[in-house]
């Protein structure tokens, strides 16, 4: 069935008709009206790939994430007892008229899978817990039971690092300017400036002149200035508590999570702390016990430490009747693992590190293997972080999940992928309150000719340059060797767009992130989380809510500080969240909506306030785009332009940062930073997320950088963006080991005509598709 964009969406009754028994054999959606959805109906077919297109914000995630799923897994949760049930997330029901035959959902997703530095690709896929028990049986000479070999027990762990791997210690030149006096402003440290309260505990404390240089002091002073542990002196009449400058450092910041530290903050722990490898362990975590029981030579570390790959080899050519079955499972979790694409990675490797597309995968691996059917599985962009080489093998990953009984939802902008599809569902026609409609659903062929935006671009190709940039100069980088890089050396050029290619862990973002970042001039735009509450925004985030509550005040002659919803204006039965959440004890709280305010934040005064007919809550629920006509000049209207320019118009001002995805955040991010005198950009997979008609935009900014002066670097496997480069930097050829050296240098034309590497190939074929 095909739609065009214009057309009202199926009225929940129409043209479906009456249930019937084969309809068993479909997910029926009613009325579907979850975000920007405009009243969404679809039959969408049990045990088949679909595929869900369509520009970023139409409503894809709302439908496949928001209701579908949602509803599945609200309603599992509700068959447990409100005991249970406390301890669950709680799930609102989807603004949906109906939902029929749902079956249980799994998602999975691309949310990195924690900070934890304890844990590790080998314990979060129980690949190490296996380890851990064939060592307990086979391990010589026998120590003991599997716990003796965990790095998290107080059995396995090495006493010097507490099985951490690492020991942390703190640069003093980072904290002080040995020349200086205290008084002439020694301390370095944020916080501790001349004359600030600790200061003056640390001046007056008698241990030491503060008027003497550092350099000067006896090795008391010394020790007392940086190490003294708490104690109460005396000063004057009055009783103080002293501690070291280290011994606060230590207590006051360290033990704060990093990532919830003011930017400026970071930066200076980032340079005072430097961690190293334990030497009682090696960075090993474990303890001496554990390292002296080997098999066949090979201890359990050494085990964790090799390639997955590999591991698997060795696991292979065990063999012990007693352990059989343990080894039987262990060997096909890493060949699982080895066919996903990941056989580059070791089981020691911290989970922490592991890109959104990378955990992904992981989380695939514990489901190829199980015994469940009639599963509903839902990916979001299982290919993201996927060379063009690797997207096959994830294409056949998805089919034998189809394959054996399940229902597979993708959402998904990849040609590859949605040319495997049973079914396809292309929502739009726009983003935003210009999404929300079904413009396409039905097979692969019919989407070719519908007329839709993803239709006409499936086949979009964006040809190698007729002539590139001249480099204005080069960046070396020398002697590169983190993680699996072989000492490479490797000039990129500056004043052009170079893209860093190679198939997932040849060493890309090791070279990159591992050299460029803290170099003058570099800015950085990534995909990590962004810090903040459920109050933070893009408004608030890019500054812009400033200029805005500057025009609310100065025409209604007011004070800015009412159109702040976390400060005067808010209305007090939310505290301007919009929202009212109510703990019901053993069940799970519900959030509401506040009836005070009908969820706009404010206080009635404050909305009655209005700017050219908008309140200001009017204008927070307006998307980028709208807003950008709302304010068409001053401050406001450059911040706008940014995020429009990034391809960001669908957004709300006022939505929750939380909501967004990886690519939206680096792409806010990267609107943010333009505003930098930046000379070099470094930006990783910015394609994340993007439709194939928003790639184009993309390709447009990232020429204007570079136009306007700027270099540009940018980690890549899109082969659009690559063929649009001025310069190729490919690693590999393979993953881990197997990677880690640079095996390309050169333009675009020039890979396609000579290269014979992984990327070349499929760089070729794609030019060669005209």
């Amino acid at each position: 069935m095909m739609m065009s964009p214009e057309q009202s969406p199926q009225h929940p009754s129409e043209p479906h008709g009456p249930f019937t028994a084969d309809q068993h054999h479909q997910i029926q959606v009613r009325g579907a009206r979850e975000n920007n959805l405009r009243d969404v109906s679809l039959d969408i077919p049990k045990r088949r790939l679909t595929v869900f297109t369509g520009v970023s914000g139409s409503g894809k995630s709302s439908l496949v994430f928001g209701t579908i799923a949602a509803d599945s897994q609200r309603l599992i949760n509700e068959t447990y007892t409100a005991f249970i049930q406390s301890f669950l997330p709680s799930q609102g029901r989807p603004d949906v008229d109906g939902l029929h035959n749902l079956s249980a959902a799994i998602v999975v997703d691309q949310e990195r899978m924690g900070v934890n530095s304890r844990s590790t690709v080998g314990t979060v896929t129980d690949a190490y817990t296996m380890l851990r028990i064939i060592f307990s049986r086979l391990g010589t000479p026998h120590i003991g039971t599997s716990t003796r070999f965990s790095f998290n027990s107080a059995e396995g762990m090495c006493p010097e690092c507490e099985g951490i791997g690492e020991v942390s210690r703190i640069d003093v030149d980072q904290l002080v300017d040995r020349e200086l006096s205290m008084r002439d402003g020694a301390i370095t440290v944020p916080g501790f400036e001349v004359d600030s309260w600790y200061w003056q505990v640390m001046a007056g404390s008698g241990l030491y002149d503060p008027d003497t240089p550092l350099k000067d002091f006896t090795e008391t002073e010394w020790e007392d200035f940086l190490h003294k542990p708490t104690a109460k002196i005396k000063v004057g009449t009055s009783n103080i508590t002293y501690e070291g400058l280290v011994t606060r450092v230590q207590r006051i910041y360290l033990s704060k999570d990093r990532e919830s530290m003011r930017p400026g903050l970071r930066a200076f722990v980032d340079r005072a702390v430097v961690f190293a490898e334990c030497p009682a362990c090696g960075g090993s975590r474990l303890n001496e016990a554990a390292l002296g029981c080997t098999i066949d030579g090979v201890n359990i570390a050494r085990c964790s430490s090799m390639q997955i790959n590999n591991l698997a080899e060795f696991v292979g050519g065990l063999r012990a009747p007693e352990v059989a079955p343990l080894l039987t499972s262990l060997r096909e979790l890493l060949e699982s693992l080895v066919e996903i694409g990941l056989g580059y990675l070791s089981l020691d490797r911290p989970s922490s590190t592991l890109s959104g597309g990378e955990s992904q995968r992981v989380k695939m691996v514990r489901h190829l293997g199980s015994s469940l059917t009639d599963i509903t599985y839902v990916f979001d962009e299982p290919t993201a972080g996927l060379h063009p080489h690797d997207i096959q093998r994830m294409n056949g990953l998805l089919l034998r999940l189809r394959d054996k009984g399940n229902t597979v939802l993708v959402v998904e902008h990849k040609p590859e992928v949605i040319a495997i599809a049973d079914h396809v569902v292309d929502l739009g026609p726009g983003a935003g309150s210009d999404g929300g409609q079904i413009c396409y659903e039905g097979p692969l062929d019919g989407l070719r000719t519908s007329g839709t935006l993803t239709g006409r671009h499936l086949e979009h190709q964006v040809g190698p340059k007729a002539s590139v940039r001249t480099p204005t100069g080069r960046l070396p980088i020398a002697g590169a060797k983190l993680h699996n890089l072989q000492d490479v050396h490797v000039d990129i050029p500056t004043g052009v767009l170079t893209v860093v290619t190679g198939v997932a862990g040849s060493g890309k973002s090791s070279l990159i992130h591992g050299s460029l970042p803290g170099r003058e001039g570099v800015v950085v735009a990534d995909q990590t989380p962004i810090r903040g509450s459920r109050r933070s925004n893009p408004a608030t985030y890019t500054g812009l809510l400033g200029p805005i509550r500057t025009a609310f005040a100065k025409a209604n002659g007011v004070r800015p500080a009412l159109f702040s919803a976390n400060s005067a204006g808010a209305c007090p039965n939310c505290n301007g969240l919009g929202l009212v959440y109510t703990d019901l004890a053993m069940m799970a709280g519900v959030a509401s909506v506040c009836e005070e305010c009908g969820g706009k934040r404010f206080t009635a005064e404050v909305l009655g306030y209005l700017l050219r007919g908008k309140s200001i809550s009017d204008v927070l629920d307006m998307s980028i785009a709208e807003a950008h006509a709302f304010f068409p000049s001053g401050q406001a209207e450059v911040i706008l332009a940014r995020l429009n320019d990034v391809g960001l118009g669908y957004l709300r001002l006022g939505q929750p940062l939380t909501t967004l995805s990886g690519g939206e955040r680096q792409r806010l991010k990267l609107a943010i930073h333009m505003a930098e005198r930046a000379a070099i950009y470094v930006l990783d997979e910015p394609t994340t997320g993007l439709h194939l008609a928003d790639v184009d935009q993309l390709l447009a900014l990232l020429d204007r950088l570079v136009d306007a002066g700027n270099t540009v670097v940018v980690i890549e496997h899109h082969l659009a963006v690559m063929a649009h480069a001025d310069w190729l930097i490919d690693l590999g050829p393979g993953g881990g080991y197997d990677g880690g050296r640079v095996i390309f240098t050169g333009t675009p034309a020039e890979m396609v005509a000579q290269g014979d590497t992984r990327t070349a190939t499929h760089l070729r074929g794609y030019a060669q598709r005209g």
